[in-house]
């Protein structure tokens, strides 16, 4: 059951990736595929309807963190409360600057907005990657399970580190690289014309960076994570979710290239979530190790609720997802097509 459980938030946060990783990504490339007020309107048009909707995503996966495995969640959200306080004031800039933007008309404030929009989006996607691999590489936890982290120290991976070192940097800007790269496919889907040609250059470049970066992640996460290294040993069937990435990711390259940017597009879902789940499957059963290594830390075990708990709660999950997914669905169905200006 707590297995299970792993899956659950797993999954959860991977759906917020893909999802709400788009439309961040569209605000990372924003400044630079749309140049007019004209498509600027329709690059927001495209996520206007979804983009508050894909953040539900993050709290249900930090809600079911909470119900699953409480002791995990109340560590992690003291311990890096610094760089929660940030994401959430980042969160409100963009949500902000998309739904005022076209409140005022005005020379001064829309290009404002535009910024703001941009900036707060690039800086979420480097903040989420850096978290990532601050749970990936552990945390100082002491005797009662707590701990807390500055934003940086001496950016090296020991008994005191900062949220930002030389481990978690290179994820946040992975994590960049990847959602601009998700985004421009979405604003080459979605739009015509110079913006979709843009946008589909903005990809290719995207990708490049993305390629050389996840090549380089695959070497560096095992050497310096060595129980990653041993759980892909134990478990040799798990690569194929690294292969599934990779795959993916030749596949956006051919289908961009061939301006098939709907198949382009659900490629770059499949890396995301590919590389997701390859990062869960090293990482199990930890959900939040200790920085020196070895057996401590919180893991599925130590940090759950009880099974029976579990077990009540999986029957009140199933049906609750089940109709948030119906509603998705919906939603999306009724933006399929291209936007116009």
């Amino acid at each position: 059951m707590t297995t299970l459980w792993f899956g659950i938030v797993a999954v959860m946060f991977a759906v917020y990736a893909v999802l709400d990783g788009f439309d961040m990504g569209v605000g990372i490339v924003y400044l630079f595929a749309a140049r007019t007020d004209s498509e600027r309107r329709t690059v927001l048009g495209s996520i206007g309807p979804v983009w508050d909707g894909n953040e539900v995503w993050l709290l249900a996966g930090g809600g079911t963190l909470f119900f699953a495995f409480p002791a995990a969640y109340a560590a992690g959200f003291s311990g890096f409360y610094l760089p929660l306080i940030m994401v959430l004031w980042l969160l409100i800039l963009r949500g902000t600057a998309v739904e005022f933007r076209n409140h005022i008309d005005s020379p001064v404030w829309s290009p404002f907005w535009d910024v703001v929009f941009a900036g707060s989006s690039a800086l979420l996607a480097l903040f989420f990657g850096a978290a990532l691999g601050n749970v990936l590489r552990g945390v100082p936890l002491d005797a009662k399970g707590s701990f807390f982290l500055p934003l940086w120290t001496d950016f090296r991976i020991s008994a005191a580190p900062g949220i930002l070192d030389w481990f978690t940097i290179p994820l946040g800007v992975a994590s960049v690289a990847a959602l601009a790269m998700h985004g421009a496919l979405w604003v080459a889907m979605k739009s015509g014309g110079d913006l979709q040609a843009r946008a589909r250059n903005i990809a290719n470049t995207a990708w490049s960076a993305v390629l050389i970066l996840s090549l380089a992640l695959v070497l560096v996460v095992p050497a310096a994570l060595p129980r990653f290294a041993n759980r892909y040993e134990q478990g040799p069937w798990g690569l194929i979710f690294p292969l599934l990435a990779v795959a993916a990711l030749i596949g956006v390259r051919i289908e961009s290239r061939a301006h098939r940017d709907s198949r382009a597009f659900l490629c770059s879902c499949a890396y995301v979530v590919g590389m997701l789940v390859a990062a869960a499957f090293g990482h199990y059963p930890y959900l939040l190790p200790t920085i020196a290594g070895g057996d401590g830390g919180l893991t599925i075990f130590n940090a759950s609720t009880s099974t029976r708990g579990l077990s009540i709660g999986l029957l009140w999950f199933v049906p609750g997802m089940a109709l948030a997914t119906l509603y998705f669905v919906f939603a999306y169905r009724n933006l399929l097509g291209r936007i116009s200006e």
